[in-house]
C-alpha cells in the first residue's frame, strides 16, 4: 500500500514538471492524453473488473463531448461547469443501456456496444440543428471558455491555454484515479471482479450481480463522459469526425496493453492512442496523415493481444490485486 502511494506521489510529481519541461505542442498532447486515460479507467471498470465487454465507448465520450459543446456553444454555460453535467449524462445513459446489456455476453455483448458507435455518429448528422450536423460545434473563444484560449492566472502565475488545459486534464485524471482505486477495493470492486469470475458463485454468496453489472455500466459510462468533455475543452470543438468509430476501438486496444484487471497500466493504453501515429510516421515511406498505416498498427497490436489475451489478464489481476488498499 505505501509503496503505490508512493508510485502515486512520484507520478503526480511528474505531472507538475512535465509541461514546464515540454513544448505547448506536447503539453496540449498530453492534456489529451488524460483524456484517454480517463476514459480507459472506465473501460477497465466495466471490462476488466465486471467481465462485460464493450466496443461503444467512443460513443459515450462523444455524449459527453456534445454536451459540453451544447452547453457552451449554445446555451453560455461555463466551460468548467458542464464537466460533472456531461458526466451525469452519459452515466445516465449508460445505466439505460445497461439494462438490456444484463440478457447479453461475450461476442453479443460486444456486437451490441459496437452497434452503439456505428450509429452514434450518424445521429449527430441526423439532428444537425441541435449538434451542428458533419460541421460539428466551435467554441474557442467563448465569453464562457475559462481564459477564452488565451490561459489563465492562478495565484499570480500566468498559464498558457494548452498549460491550463494539461493542469485541468490531469488534476481531475488524478482525482478520479484515486476515487476509482479506493472503489475497487471497496465491497463493491470485490462484488465486480466476483461477478466477472463467476456469476452463479456470486449469486450463492448473495451478490445481485444485476444491480453491480449496470451499476458498473453507469460508472464506466460517467467515466467515459468526463473524458470526452474533457475532450472536447481541449480542442474547444467537436464533431463526428473528432471522435471516430476507430476511438471505440483504440480504447480497447488501450485497455488492453494496461492489462484488464489492473487500473495502473491505464497511462499507458492512453500514451499508446496518443502518439502510436508519430511512431508509425517514424517508418520510412510511411503518410501519417493517411488513416491506413494508423488503423493498421492499431489492429495489428489488437490482433497480437487477443492471442496473449488471457497473460494479459493474469498479469493484471495480478498486478491488481497487489494494487489496492487492505480492506480493514
Amino acid at each position: 500500500m505505501r509503496l503505490k502511494l508512493l508510485y502515486v506521489s512520484l507520478g503526480a510529481l511528474a505531472l507538475i514538471v512535465l509541461p514546464f519541461a515540454l513544448s505547448d505542442f506536447r503539453t496540449g498532447q498530453l492534456a489529451t492524453v488524460g483524456a484517454y486515460f480517463i476514459a480507459i479507467l472506465g473501460l477497465d471498470v466495466l471490462t476488466g473488473h465486471s467481465g462485460q465487454i464493450s466496443l461503444g465507448h467512443g460513443a459515450f465520450m462523444a455524449i459527453g463531448a456534445y454536451t459540453t459543446a451544447i452547453l457552451v456553444g449554445h446555451h453560455g454555460v461555463r466551460d468548467l461547469a458542464t464537466i460533472p453535467i456531461a458526466a451525469a449524462v452519459a452515466g445516465g445513459i449508460g445505466l439505460l443501456a445497461g439494462v438490456p446489456a444484463l440478457r447479453l455476453s461475450g461476442l453479443y455483448l460486444a456486437l451490441a456496444t459496437f452497434g452503439i458507435a456505428v450509429v452514434f455518429p450518424t445521429i449527430l448528422k441526423k439532428f444537425d440543428t441541435f449538434t451542428g450536423g458533419s460541421t460539428g460545434i466551435s467554441f474557442f473563444g467563448s465569453p464562457h471558455q475559462t481564459g477564452h484560449g488565451t490561459g489563465v492566472t492562478i495565484l499570480g502565475a500566468h498559464l498558457s491555454n494548452l498549460q491550463w488545459l494539461y493542469a485541468l486534464t490531469w488534476v481531475i485524471g488524478v482525482a478520479l484515479f484515486l476515487l476509482v482505486w479506493f472503489l475497487l477495493a471497496s465491497r463493491f470492486g470485490r462484488a465486480l471482479r466476483a461477478v466477472r469470475d463467476s456469476e452463479l458463485a456470486a449469486a450463492a454468496a448473495g451478490v445481485n450481480r444485476s444491480a453491480y453489472k449496470v451499476t458498473a455500466f453507469g460508472l464506466s459510462a460517467a467515466l467515459a463522459g468526463t473524458a470526452g468533455s474533457l475532450f472536447a475543452i481541449n480542442i474547444a470543438y467537436v464533431s463526428p469526425d473528432s471522435i471516430s468509430i476507430q476511438l471505440s476501438l483504440y480504447l480497447l486496444v488501450g485497455a488492453v496493453v494496461g492489462f484488464f484487471g489492473s487500473i495502473w497500466g491505464a497511462i499507458l493504453g492512453a500514451l499508446l492512442i496518443e502518439f502510436l501515429a508519430d511512431v508509425v510516421g517514424l517508418i520510412p515511406h510511411v503518410d501519417t496523415k493517411q488513416a491506413g498505416p494508423t488503423s493498421f498498427a492499431f489492429g495489428a497490436i489488437l490482433v497480437a493481444l487477443m492471442l496473449l489475451l488471457p497473460l494479459a489478464t493474469r498479469l493484471g489481476a495480478a498486478v491488481g490485486r497487489r494494487g489496492y488498499p487492505r480492506p480493514r
